[in-house]
């Protein structure tokens, strides 16, 4: 059978909305939201009929009938850790969305979003794989000081979603494979896959890991505690030297990867550095996650936009390809992914989970 799902996306500043019947893309829309238009919202869940209202007005420039559907998926937000999977959602999920239980983001929205557009058709509401799937063994929690425990926060949506094509590709399931999986975008997660869990992952949001185009990564602590404490700097500039200002941009003014690779080209040594510099990191990480597995990895696997650089991916491979093959799976395709996640229960391959 076929099924018909709408895919919504909340962004920072767009809107994602496709329409899948089983597996074939019908059609895909990206909104684009541009800064007047959002700062007339002074909190993200005051943003939700606006959003609604520009999907709304996307599908009926299609001519599509919400009738038409057998599921809605929406894009998970930061709801209380979970395990991997797609849930339904449920009162109790939509309070923790309008709460922002742990955090604010626009992916909030996805969720709280799908389930009003759904109302009134009795068709099933589901989100996928949120940022903050959390299958942590327990002594990857171990911090070292018992007042701070480990979080995962990754792209667990993308790290899951190529894991289980790539697993294919072996002729293995996610479920019988044993991965350590770099996505390598505006955030860096590397995280230790090992039978359909991720048994160990840096936390991508919270000063942990690699540092990345917009990220710090883990920072020397006695200096950033000078730097707390200097009162030269508020919590919020602070935050944004771990997230927005730090890694690549504060070095080199851009977050884009292919501006740096354009200045390497043109003899910047400086910023040959900081690519070398980030891609070591990547690769240490890699290369810490393997004890995990003990010499028995089915792959390493590079995905995420970072992942189209030939040169980037050439560094990484150079430093970790002793370890295990490296699969190269570049780019995210977030939209494919919250559908599949939707399709999986649908055709009875899953159980939806309770939230």
């Amino acid at each position: 059978m076929s099924f018909t799902v709408l895919a919504i996306n909340p962004g920072s500043t767009s809107t994602k909305v496709a329409i899948y019947d089983g597996e074939d893309l019908r059609f895909e829309e990206e909104i684009r939201h541009s800064h007047d238009e959002l700062r007339e919202f002074q909190t993200i869940l005051d943003q939700l009929p606006f959003r609604k209202e520009v999907i709304v007005r996307t599908l009926h420039s299609k001519e599509f009938q919400l009738s038409e559907l057998d599921a809605i998926v929406g894009r998970g937000g930061l709801l209380r850790p979970l395990k991997g999977g797609t849930y339904k959602v449920t009162e109790k999920m939509k309070a923790d969305l309008r709460m922002g239980v742990s955090g604010q983001h626009a992916s909030n929205l996805g969720g709280l979003i799908a389930a009003e557009l759904g109302e009134g058709y009795e068709i099933p509401i589901y989100i996928v794989d949120p940022v903050v799937v959390d299958e942590l063994e327990p002594v990857a929690r171990i911090s070292g000081h018992k007042n701070y425990e480990k979080m995962s926060i990754f792209h667990a949506l993308n790290h899951k979603a190529t894991a289980r094509k790539v697993a294919r590709e072996l002729n293995k399931t996610y479920e019988t494979s044993r991965f350590i999986i770099a996505h390598l975008g505006g955030g860096i997660s590397v995280a230790a896959h090992m039978n359909g869990l991720a048994i160990d992952v840096n936390n991508a949001l919270g000063g942990e890991g690699p540092f990345s185009p917009e990220r710090a990564g883990t920072l020397p602590l006695s200096a950033f505690l000078d730097a707390c404490f200097d009162q030269q700097h508020s919590k919020d500039e602070l935050n944004k030297q771990l997230i927005g200002e730090g890694g690549v941009v504060s070095y080199l003014g851009t977050t884009d990867m292919r501006e740096v690779e354009q200045m390497i080209a043109s003899g910047d040594e400086y910023a040959a550095l900081i690519f070398d510099a980030m891609a070591l990191q990547v690769s240490k990480e890699i290369a810490s996650l393997s004890v995990h597995f003990g010499g028995n990895l089915d792959a390493i696997i590079l995905t995420g936009g970072l992942a189209r650089s030939a040169s980037f991916v050439s560094k990484v491979s150079e430093r970790t390809n002793f370890i295990s093959k490296v699969i190269v799976s570049p780019g995210e395709d977030e939209m494919k992914a919250l559908n599949e996640g939707a399709q999986r229960i649908l055709v009875g391959e899953e159980s939806v989970r309770e939230y």
